[in-house]
């Protein structure tokens, strides 16, 4: 599985060649290209997505503690 950092990393690329208007994206060797904006907005909620699931803290254990109120 890939860490948050490596994610994030993807993502900085991923926008900044948005916002320069280039729809070719090169990262860790590796070469896509878009065919619309509209699919690179989708690979951007889809990291946005992965990133805030992968920083979420899962409750694992959960404890009860009650009294009669005596």
């Amino acid at each position: 599985m890939v860490d948050v950092t490596q994610l994030e990393a993807w993502r900085d690329v991923l926008m900044a060649a948005r916002y320069r208007g280039t729809r070719t994206v090169e990262c860790d060797g590796r070469r896509v290209s878009y065919a619309t904006d509209a699919e690179m907005a989708t690979s951007l909620a889809d990291l946005d997505r992965r990133i805030a699931a992968a920083r979420q803290v899962r409750v694992t254990q959960v404890r009860i503690n009650s009294t009669k109120g005596v």
